[in-house]
């Protein structure tokens, strides 16, 4: 009996003792195990690009102003809005009276000079026949010295008169041209293929060339358009010619429009105004004009649209991606880092190599695999005092 309740006298403590060490693991084992709870994304295959937004306005790229190089009155007009035209298709007419009259005083002109070198010109034949008189007649001493020279100074004076003539002829021969020239400006053409975009003179308007010529219709060609964005000087050094360029309009946002960068302005528009200074460049913000050119075949782009660019710096197709916030590039050694939740459901710190990242997403070119899951939002707060906060909630004993 006393043996027996000496060992119960053992036995109970041992049994607490047992049970308290199991309560301290069980509590530890509750405090490490569950996994925390965390913003997760998943690692997943897309297209990815990294690109320069700009905003941009649409042109045409060749736009021409037709005008009228005589004055007058606008007796017709053959073009309306919006009509196509040809190369030398007629697209107005300005009355031509005063500039018939002019080719007709010309030609008067003209002719009375013609008329008047005719004349002279036998003028001349007589004097050379007077001469050749003389001359024969000084031979024989049949004639003074003074009736020689006097027929001698008779054709010299004939023929300078002929070269007068000659030079008027030139001059009434100009004057006509001019005169006709200006009767042909009297029909304005179109100088190339194109499309009215703009008509600035009513018919029966009276223009005035005289100090400048005055803009009939414009004409442009749509076929093709051009775009001029505006890149912000912190971005115009990413960008160069022939990168691939798109663009969306305000009508068709879901629509791309793409090209090829062709050129990017060597300075800002504000440099071709006089008034710009240093002072008020300073102050503003600053842009240089991209260009690209785009095909119109359609008519669905027109002038003055305002177009939403994207200037493709990088892109990648079908790649693993993960959201920006998820990577963690701050190490000295400019190596990134993510973490990833385990099949225990802690997160795990994973190194990786990251090729585009846009501030969005980020490409992962090795280190994760499609479909595992990644902790969101450890970018901010550094993902090294993430895992060595892990590290530190591990049992003491436990590497």
């Amino acid at each position: 009996m006393n043996a027996t309740r000496s060992r119960r006298r053992w036995l109970i403590p041992a049994i607490v003792i047992v049970l308290l060490a199991g309560a301290s693991l069980a509590w530890w084992l509750s405090r490490t195990e569950p996994a925390p709870q965390l913003a997760t994304t998943v690692a997943r295959r897309a297209d990815i690009e990294n690109t320069v937004v700009a905003t941009g306005t649409l042109e045409a790229v060749e736009l021409v102003s037709v005008g009228a190089q005589v004055s007058g009155r606008v007796e017709s007009l053959k073009v309306e809005l919006g009509d196509t035209v040809s190369a030398g298709d007629l697209i107005a007419e300005i009355d031509s009276t005063t500039q018939r009259n002019a080719v007709k005083n010309a030609q008067a002109a003209l002719n009375s000079v013609r008329a008047q070198r005719t004349a002279q010109t036998a003028n001349l034949r007589q004097a050379e026949l007077a001469f050749e008189r003389q001359k024969t007649m000084m031979a024989d001493d049949a004639t003074s010295r003074a009736e020689y020279e006097s027929a001698e100074a008779t054709l010299d004076a004939a023929r300078a008169q002929l070269k007068v003539l000659d030079a008027q002829i030139a001059q009434s021969e100009t004057a006509l041209a001019t005169t006709e020239a200006n009767l042909g400006y009297t029909r304005i053409t179109a100088p190339m293929d194109g499309t009215v975009v703009a008509v600035v003179t009513k018919e029966g308007q009276t223009v005035n060339a005289n100090q400048s010529a005055p803009t009939i219709v414009k004409l442009a060609q749509l076929d093709t358009m051009q775009v001029k964005a505006e890149v912000s000087e912190a971005d115009v050094i990413k960008v160069q010619p022939g990168q691939t360029v798109y663009f969306t309009i305000l009508g068709n946002p879901k629509k791309r429009y793409y090209g090829t960068l062709r050129a990017i302005e060597p300075a800002p528009e504000s440099v071709a105004t006089e008034s710009s200074t240093s002072s008020n460049s300073s102050s503003s913000a600053i842009y240089y004009n991209a260009l690209f050119e785009v095909p119109n075949a359609d008519g669905e782009l027109r002038i003055s649209m305002t177009a939403e660019v994207y200037i493709v710096l990088a892109s990648a197709k079908d790649a693993i991606i993960v959201p920006s916030a998820a990577v963690d590039s701050s190490a000295k050694d400019g190596s990134s880092m993510v973490l990833v939740v385990g099949k225990d459901g802690q997160p795990q710190v994973r190194k990786v190599e990251v090729g585009i990242d846009n501030n969005a997403n980020a490409q992962i070119v090795s280190g994760l695999r499609e479909g595992e899951r990644v902790v969101l939002g450890q970018a901010s707060s550094g993902l090294s005092e993430t895992a060595q906060r892990m590290q530190s909630r591990r049992p003491p004993g436990m590497f």
